[in-house]
């Protein structure tokens, strides 16, 4: 057991922000997967109750992402100002550079797809 993280995308146009169902289609891609990495889903917490999710555990719910939320998620990757977050099963941020590296390579396929007119939105599993 663990933090499983998504990122993911689809054609389909969802215009909820938050607690959406994406029906299963041919077209959803997944852009990006993190193992265990606590303070980037903890960002997504925070996105996600800024947006009105009600979700307790924030677990197993979807937060669509805009070019906006990712170029705020750069700055706050380029300053270390992911919040410190702690769960039973989600292990710890490294705070490597290779782990910065693997998300801003992730920002800019996240912002790839957008341009290519595809919802992105995020998931994690624990």
């Amino acid at each position: 057991m663990g933090l499983d993280m998504y990122a993911r995308s689809t054609t389909l146009e969802i215009k909820e922000w938050v607690d959406f169902d994406v029906p299963e289609r041919e077209d959803e891609l997944e852009v990006h997967y993190w193992r265990k990495h606590p303070n980037l889903h903890g960002w997504m917490e925070e996105l996600y109750r800024a947006r009105g999710g009600k979700d307790q555990d924030f677990n197993c719910v979807n937060v669509r992402l805009t070019y906006g939320d990712l170029a705020s998620l750069e700055t706050d990757i380029r300053s270390g100002g992911l919040p410190d977050t702690q769960g039973f099963f989600f292990g710890q941020s490294r705070g490597t550079e290779e782990e910065k590296q693997d998300d801003l390579a992730f920002i800019e396929k996240a912002k790839s797809a957008l341009l290519a007119g595809r919802t992105v939105f995020y998931r994690a599993w624990w």
